[in-house]
Parts: structure tokens; C-alpha cells; sequence
């Protein structure tokens, strides 16, 4: 069995990014907390459709990983129609190792609507329950596990079982919507294998049922969780990191121009944090390179075109702006 540097865990999507035109929108006075309406039995106008195959947090994080440089594999279920032939195709032609990738017969493959808005998004999603269980496997450098269906609890308490049983092997936890809707109490013991933890601020909230909102007293409660290194992204304000001693800030890096669409921003932040981590990279420089993916990403359509290379991405550091520096708080 090949030994990967890099084993990316969670349901693979095809996303139809769905361009909307002039849709009506109300925001609060802060544009946050925005909502788009439709009248109900209308025909809705829109502008076109970019459909990107072989997406999802797990499936970009592998992507950015093998783009870094990492010997990088997904294990993952997909369905025996046509979108499972266009993920599992999408996935060869970037590289990366599909020998942990299922298709599961009888079952469709994930495929979501994108509701696309200048920046900002609004996803349709649908996850397909598969027969979750954990191959034998050689142990990786890092596992990344992410989104999956509400059936996956036990496939996830074996993933917590292998990690205990191979100590050199670091789990990177990043959540999707069903297992934080799982609550903390089921994935208890993931948590606690967890040694990086992903999440942004009202993720940090949900998690922790806390309307807590300093960022130093979420990363000090989520460590208490179990994680040994929570890093809580707070959107354009920056990420934090916590490891039992040092409270580590990273700024954004800067947009060249505005954003496209703002789809993967965190998958390509955490996911080149743990590949910079894998290459040997100290925490506070890894950092440094998980936000200049970030601001490539957001530049294109999709949540793979704009990841880097590792030479372009360190040119982009090299050439980063004085104040673009970790601090510790």
C-alpha cells in the first residue's frame, strides 16, 4: 500500500454554481446577517451556470495539499452513476490517489446548487448516506477529515480508534454542517484525537453552545474540548490559533482585486495550513500560508482553480505587505 503524506476523508460534490440576476436582498444595517428573496411561483431570472466536479471540503483540501507538493489521497464514497465517473475523472486528472475512493452501487453522487451572488453564495445541499467503514490502510503523515453524511458516526470512531492505534499519525478536523449539527457529546473522542481543529467563530459558537464572542476565550474552550491546536477563523478580521501556551493572530492577506467567489476560502486556509505543517514548516510560518491561498481562491469561481503551487504561493509571501505577519497575542 502506498504511504501518503496527506489522506483527505469526506464526501466529494459536484457544485452547479447558479449565477443570479438582480435578486432581491435585505441585509442589516452592518450587511451582515443577509437574506435573498423570491416570490414564491415566480421564474427567477439568472445570468448562467459553471458546474465544478470533484469539489467538497475534503476533496479541495486534497487538491491543495498534492498542489503543495504532498504525496495526497482522498478516501471517499461516490455513487456508480455518471457524476461519480466525473468526480472519480476529475480527481486522476489533478493527481491525486484515488485507491481509498468507493463507488457504492445503487446510490447517487453528491451534487449541490450553488446560488451565486457577486461574492457571496448560498448552497443547496444533499448528502447521500453510504456504507461508511474504514479500509485497511497504510498509515499517512496527516489525516484530514471533513464533511460527511448524518450516518457517519461509527465510520468516525473508527477513524478515532486508527489514530490511537498509530500515534505518528496527526488528524486534522474540519467540521461540516452535519457533524456540527452532530454535537460535540457524539464525536467526543474525535475532538480529543483531533491535533489541529478547524472552524470559524459561530461554528466555534454552535460547537461550544456558547453566545461567548472573544475569539481568545472560544480557542482557550475549545482546547478544553480536546484539540491540542484550535485554529477559529473570524472572516476578513483574521484567524487564531491556540496550542495550551501561545495565542497566535494571522491577518487576511490582501485581495488584488475584489473577490469572485468567496467558495473554498476556508478549505484552502486550513488545508495549506496542515500541508505547510506537513512539509516541516513551523506553526507560526504555516500560518502565514494558509491566507494567501485563501485570497487566490476567492479570485475564481469554483474552490480549486485558484490554489497554488508552492513556488507561486511563496512568492506571494515573499512579496507580502510589512504588516503581513503573525502576532502573538
Amino acid at each position: 500500500m502506498k504511504k501518503l503524506d496527506f489522506l483527505g476523508i469526506g464526501d466529494p460534490v459536484i457544485d452547479a454554481f447558479i449565477k443570479l440576476k438582480n435578486p432581491e436582498i435585505t441585509c442589516d444595517i452592518d450587511d451582515e446577517n443577509c437574506k435573498i428573496s423570491m416570490n414564491w411561483g415566480d421564474k427567477i431570472p439568472f445570468e448562467g451556470v459553471t458546474v465544478v466536479p470533484a469539489v467538497g471540503n475534503a476533496a479541495n483540501a486534497t487538491v491543495s495539499a498534492h498542489r503543495l507538493g504532498l504525496k495526497s489521497g482522498l478516501m471517499a464514497w461516490i455513487g456508480d452513476d455518471k457524476f461519480g465517473d466525473e468526480i472519480e475523472n476529475q480527481l486522476k486528472k489533478e493527481g491525486i490517489d484515488t485507491t481509498y475512493l468507493t463507488r457504492q452501487k445503487g446510490i447517487g453522487s453528491n451534487y449541490h446548487y450553488v446560488l451565486s451572488y457577486k461574492a457571496e453564495r448560498t448552497i443547496l445541499v444533499k448528502h447521500f448516506e453510504y456504507d461508511y467503514k474504514l479500509p485497511r490502510l497504510a498509515p499517512p503523515k496527516y489525516m484530514y477529515l471533513s464533511s460527511l453524511a448524518e450516518n457517519s458516526i461509527p465510520f468516525q470512531h473508527e477513524i478515532v480508534d486508527f489514530v490511537k492505534r498509530h500515534p505518528d499519525v496527526r488528524l486534522a478536523f474540519q467540521p461540516g454542517t452535519f457533524q456540527i449539527n452532530q454535537g460535540y457529546e457524539a464525536l467526543k473522542d474525535l475532538y480529543q484525537a483531533s491535533y489541529l481543529f478547524f472552524c470559524n467563530k459561530e461554528e466555534a459558537q454552535r460547537i461550544l453552545e456558547t453566545k461567548e464572542s472573544n475569539i481568545e476565550k472560544l480557542l482557550v474552550m475549545m482546547h478544553k474540548k480536546g484539540p491540542k491546536i484550535p485554529i477559529i477563523s473570524d472572516g476578513p478580521r483574521g484567524a487564531h490559533s491556540y496550542d495550551g501556551n501561545r495565542h497566535l493572530f494571522v491577518p487576511m492577506y490582501p485581495d488584488p482585486k475584489p473577490p469572485i467567489d468567496r467558495t473554498g476560502a476556508g478549505d484552502s486556509f486550513s488545508s495549506t495550513v496542515v500541508a505547510a505543517l506537513a512539509l516541516g514548516e513551523p506553526l507560526d510560518h504555516a500560518l502565514l500560508w494558509g491566507p494567501i491561498n485563501s485570497m487566490s481562491v476567492v479570485q475564481y469561481i469554483g474552490a480549486q482553480e485558484g490554489l497554488l503551487k508552492r513556488g507561486k504561493l511563496l512568492d506571494f509571501l515573499e512579496n507580502a505587505p510589512a504588516d503581513y505577519k503573525v502576532q502573538e497575542l
